[in-house]
């Protein structure tokens, strides 16, 4: 396997299942885990509709309260199955393996998970990937680990080379190295062929230091979906509109402009005075759907409806996020796809 060449998927390649982790009150979402649990069962249910989910629990205990939960929401018990696996916290876009394929197998890469710089604690997430390895869930997959920082949200991919991220985070996690330094990590350990970076677009209420999958997304036919502002009035607007600018000044690996297809913005949401973090930009792409983040808000029709015209052919569901994006993160951020046939 070693001599194969491999490449990072686009999340519209056909997928074996997704991973995701229960919350439980040793987690983040201990303080509203009633409304954490009903937001998670919705999302696994969605998922299921479309593909098998993988639900990470903490202990039986947890995959008790979890089954229970879905199956009063009436989860399909053939589309789920559990693995349990101690976790800090239920990020496993960040934490979760990132997948590459190759003509004659996998690769599990295990980025080293810091708490996004730091944070937050994370010692038991550093080691998911390679628990959920040991557990034999995969088939003809290396698990490579890389001794340097990096989530799953930080990082785009379109499935032929190309690498979409941000410097703000990237900066932040490594701040000794040079761009040219990260893009030649980053080419060497994703096979990819070349980074495109962003210097604007950032979220209040976002604590990844501006993860690319809140902001903008790569789409089939060399499209990206990004996250719009036009209200002048809201301190996103400049940043959002100088991001649009950079979209705009990207060019394809054969020298063409990306065709953009902006999000609309939702109304402010706050919760206690602190600003959230509501990206419909967050959404996930499932064999055949996408899941979109909702949050109650006039801009959730239009948002499903770009979401369509970028990505042809699936069906868009809204799922509610409201009380997800009171931790920070969305549906895009609490889950990892994973390529079809790396399941055993």
């Amino acid at each position: 396997m070693t001599s194969a060449v491999f490449r990072l998927p686009a999340e519209w390649e056909p997928q074996a299942g997704v991973l995701l982790a229960w919350p439980h009150a040793q987690t983040d979402w201990a303080e509203r885990l009633a409304d954490a649990e009903a937001a998670f069962a919705a999302l696994t249910c969605a998922i299921a509709r479309h593909e098998p989910v993988l639900v990470c629990v903490a202990d039986a205990t947890v995959r008790a309260r979890a089954t229970q939960l879905l199956t009063a929401a009436g989860a399909d018990a053939s589309r789920y199955r559990f693995i349990e696996i101690e976790y800090d916290d239920t990020w496993l876009r960040d934490s979760g393996p990132i997948t590459l394929r190759s003509a004659d197998g996998f690769r599990l890469m295990d980025f080293r998970f810091t708490g996004w710089g730091g944070k937050f604690a994370a010692s038991r997430d550093d080691r998911v990937i390679e628990g959920l390895a040991a557990r034999e869930l995969f088939r003809n997959a290396d698990h490579r680990r890389v001794d340097w920082a990096l989530e799953g949200g930080a990082i785009e991919s379109d499935g032929t080379g190309t690498i979409l991220t941000t410097w703000r985070c990237l900066h932040q996690r490594h701040p000794e190295q040079s761009r040219e330094q990260m893009t030649r990590l980053l080419c060497d350990k994703l096979g990819a062929e070349r980074v495109l970076w962003l210097e604007r677009g950032y979220l209040q209420g976002d604590d990844t230091d501006a993860h690319i999958d809140t902001l903008a997304r790569f789409a089939p036919d060399n499209a990206i979906v990004f996250q719009s502002c036009d209200d002048r009035s809201d301190p996103h607007f400049d940043e959002l509109v100088a991001m649009r600018a950079e979209l705009a000044g990207l060019r394809t690996a054969a020298g063409q402009p990306y065709r953009l297809h902006p999000l609309p913005w939702p109304r402010p949401i706050f919760d206690d005075g602190r600003r959230l973090a509501a990206s419909y930009a967050n959404y996930l792409v499932v064999n055949g759907a996408v899941l979109l983040p909702a949050y109650g808000d006039p801009a959730d029709a239009e948002a499903a409806r770009a979401i369509a015209a970028a990505h042809p052919g699936r069906a868009v569901i809204a799922v509610p996020c409201r009380s997800l994006i009171w931790q920070n993160g969305s549906l895009h951020c609490l889950t990892m796809q994973l390529p079809e046939g790396v399941l055993a």
